[in-house]
């Protein structure tokens, strides 16, 4: 299965680019039964069949209706159903009981899409119309964050099921050494972050700003797993001491012995992949570790965790290439030589900043204002994007965010340390 590139650019046709990500997103579906669309395993995930429908609601709900002349909503109780968080627009259903909708059954939400599909183009196509292609683009960026998380949804819907299903079968393959870890030294002084200038970005990405930077050096490559199988034996996870407070509170309540899908049998160390259960690759980086995991082996190995700031100085004349959701792999793979690699794709990189407004920010007027501003509270930042992110999705700027517990996402570690 391969995923179809967005086209992107000036000169890109926008209602093409709408057609190649909504595809997108229903061919990461055609693995699927309609049993697999339909189950929630946790509070934290969504059902397909509910990704399916809340990308559709957006568009519905913040460009069709009241711009479309005579448009008629598919059907009047989705407004609920399928709003996520959206105060402003109206009540929702509960997230954790979104498995319980076994109605409207996945054909409706499918004709859902259709339908939504058909007034979209028709308004993207229609020279007399004028589509608001801001809340389009906003809109198109929204699903390919679905499509990422509907990845990680059913990866830890599979791993529930003792049976542990591949979502998409692939045979065992060899992985190349990961490229011996080196040390990047960044100099102190002024930087500017943040988006600027043309091109999309989210509202939290804003405004650009200066910064002071220390001296710093930056590791060339992510944390492997074999370096976590070190700090595993090295009893990483059993030293209080390692830990935050809060860290060391959730290891002890829940049971945390190694990252999340690890199990071992008969002294082999297994993981959970989106291609079924396989032997762990020791060159792999590491992923699927929380914040405080990220944390603690930052400190066993002497160093900490970067800085957004860091993070995105250190990217900022990179290529934003790597091994993204296009390449088909699904998983991460091992790091080339070169310094420093990996920026992009593979694993979300935990940094060590609290996710809050950059200086000057201001939430946009209306629901659309909740997208992002509400959730500055609480949360750790997460750059780079991942083996399930589309790649047209991401850029230097991108700030991620997760509370400092959460494992099932595709998140992993690159060290970083002072320089003195």
């Amino acid at each position: 299965m391969s995923i179809n590139a967005p086209a992107t650019g000036a000169g890109a046709d926008f209602a093409t680019r709408y057609r190649q990500i909504r595809r997108a997103t229903e061919r990461l579906c055609e693995p699927l039964s309609a049993e697999d669309c339909q189950a929630q395993s946790m509070d934290d995930a969504s059902p397909v069949k509910w990704h399916l429908a809340h990308t559709s609601w957006f568009f519905e709900t913040f460009v069709l209706e009241g711009r479309l002349p005579g448009y008629t909503t598919f059907h009047p109780d989705f407004r609920v159903l399928f709003n996520s968080y959206y105060q402003s627009v109206g009540p929702q259903h509960s997230r954790p009981q979104r498995g319980l909708l076994t109605r409207p059954a996945l054909d409706e939400v499918l004709a859902y899409r259709r339908h939504v599909d058909h007034h979209m183009l028709a308004l993207l196509e229609s020279p007399a119309r004028s589509a608001p292609r801001a809340t389009i683009e906003l809109g198109l960026h929204h699903e390919q964050q679905h499509q990422e998380l509907i990845l990680t949804d059913v990866k830890h819907l599979f791993a529930c099921n003792p049976l542990r299903p591949a979502y998409r079968p692939t045979p065992p393959s060899a992985m190349a050494p990961a490229a011996p870890l080196t040390w990047c030294e960044y100099p102190e002084g002024m930087r500017s972050i943040g988006h600027a200038g043309d091109g999309f970005a989210f509202d939290n990405e804003t405004p650009r700003h200066r910064v002071f930077l220390p001296a710093f050096t930056l590791a060339s490559r992510l944390v492997t797993n074999g370096e976590v199988l070190d700090f595993i034996a090295d009893g990483g996870y059993r030293r209080p001491e390692l830990w935050l407070s809060d860290g060391w509170i959730t290891v002890a309540r829940l049971g945390w012995q190694a990252p999340m899908y690890w199990e071992q049998h008969n002294g082999t160390w297994l993981a959970m992949t989106l291609a079924g259960l396989r032997e762990l690759h020791q060159h792999e980086p590491v992923c699927h570790v929380s914040y405080y995991e990220a944390d603690a082996f930052a400190r066993w190995a002497g160093a900490r965790l970067p800085t957004e700031a860091e993070w995105e100085v250190a990217a900022a004349d990179a290529v934003v290439e790597g091994n993204f959701v296009e390449g088909g792999l699904l998983r991460p793979t091992s790091a080339p030589a070169g310094a420093p690699v990996q920026l992009f794709g593979d694993v979300w990189e935990w940094t060590g900043s609290a996710y809050s407004p950059y200086p000057g920010y201001e939430p946009p007027a209306g629901a659309l204002g909740e997208y992002n501003g509400k959730f500055m509270c609480n949360q750790f930042v997460l750059r780079g994007g991942s083996c399930a992110t589309p790649r047209s999705h991401i850029r230097v700027t991108y700030r991620n965010f997760f509370p400092p517990a959460a494992r099932w996402q595709f998140t992993g570690i690159r060290l970083a340390r002072d320089v003195k």
